[in-house]
């Protein structure tokens, strides 16, 4: 195609849970058991979908009921799901429909491709190696000791850097407020992906410049 949205970039960089890979059922699982642990009680997968993007410690925060969101229990909390997400983490999760045919794609395109992610790195290494090993995600993040997480720009600009691309050349394909407000403090391109975990409305007030209703909605731009 011609003048393209995809011509003006040469780097994407992609969430990882709700843009690149449907995780909700594994990660509300894994969430219920450690909250049944401490006898606290589970919610419905679809409540997940507003729990979730910022990081465990505050999935697990959001879970549990609001009179036990003392430091202590939500630190118990969160070190249980974690445990029990270690062995479970690829039960029921699978990339999106139209996922691999549009990294197919921008590899063809030459584009590099990058994830960037709040859960916790030894998770978004893993996950991006089981599901994604057949392209070349060269620069992958999750989140990480003394390493600010998102919105906050710090991982996103880092990687950037670390490729040697100016931070206006990405695209910055995400799904939740947190992802756009991140694309936006880095100064990359904000699209929002209406297959994830949240809807058009929280997208657009956090300044998603497009939207795309299926992966392969990206390459018609």
């Amino acid at each position: 195609m011609n003048d393209s949205l995809l011509d003006r970039y040469q780097a994407v960089l992609f969430d990882l849970d709700g843009t690149l890979l449907d995780s909700l059922d594994d990660l509300a699982d894994a969430m219920n058991e450690a909250l049944g642990q401490l006898g606290f009680p589970a919610h419905p997968s679809s409540a997940y979908r507003y729990f979730v993007g910022d990081g465990v410690e505050e999935l697990a925060a959001r879970a549990l009921p609001e009179g036990h969101r003392d430091q202590a229990t939500i630190i118990q909390c969160f070190q249980r799901m974690r445990a029990i997400y270690r062995h479970r983490w690829n039960v029921k999760t699978r990339p999106y429909p139209g996922i691999p045919e549009l990294l197919d794609e921008l590899t063809e395109r030459g584009l590099k491709l990058t994830v960037l992610s709040n859960k916790p790195d030894e998770f978004t290494r893993a996950m991006v190696e089981h599901y994604f090993s057949a392209w070349p995600f060269i620069q992958v993040a999750g989140q990480k000791e003394g390493v600010s997480r998102k919105p906050d720009p710090t991982g996103a600009l880092a990687i950037a850097e670390r490729l040697g691309i100016a931070p206006e050349r990405f695209l910055y394909l995400g799904d939740t407020n947190t992802d756009m407000n991140t694309a936006r403090a880095a100064g990359m391109f904000p699209v929002g992906v209406l297959w994830g975990f949240r809807g058009a409305e929280e997208l657009r007030a956090n300044g998603a410049e497009i939207l795309i209703e299926s992966p392969l909605d990206l390459l018609q731009l």
